[in-house]
């Protein structure tokens, strides 16, 4: 246990330290707020609208879905790399856990995790394709320039 002692004193003397310059400065500090002083700061541009006081759900969504992958991946890898040594056992208990991971993620993408900005719409195939164009006059050979066709190879 002595020879943790030196530790333990640098810890307390760290959260010491922390603590009394926290207390000097809200002690010592001036106090003069001003609008010019609350606002934000963007490089010196002033900003042109009030920023957003919250980000969207969506975004801590996508932050979970991430977050989920790389547990998937954390677990399955040991897994795969001593799957003979772990048996049936590990087997099952990957499957469970794939299992309530493929739920979470299809809630998750149900709860519009993946819906970003405005839909999309649709365009139909028939309106941006002209009467015009075919295969002969839209599709270059690339490679056949200066060879001879099957009709002129007799």
């Amino acid at each position: 246990m002595g020879q943790y002692l030196p530790v333990v004193a640098l810890t307390i003397l760290a959260v010491l330290f922390g603590a009394l310059s926290f207390v000097a400065s809200k002690l010592l500090a001036p106090r003069r707020p001003s609008l010019a002083k609350d606002a934000p700061y963007e490089c010196g541009i002033v900003p042109s609208r009030e920023p957003p006081e919250r980000f969207p759900v969506s975004f801590y969504i996508v932050a979970m879905l991430f977050i989920m992958f790389d547990i998937e991946i954390i677990f399955i890898y040991p897994y795969a790399a001593n799957r003979a040594e772990l048996g049936a056992f590990a087997f099952w208990e990957m499957f469970a856990f794939s299992v309530v991971f493929f739920l979470a993620f299809v809630y998750v993408v149900a709860r519009g995790a993946l819906d970003w900005g405005p839909l999309a719409k649709a365009r139909r195939l028939v309106d941006g394709v002209s009467a015009t164009r075919t295969t002969t006059t839209t599709i270059r050979r690339v490679g056949l320039d200066g060879r001879l066709g099957d009709d002129q190879a007799a």
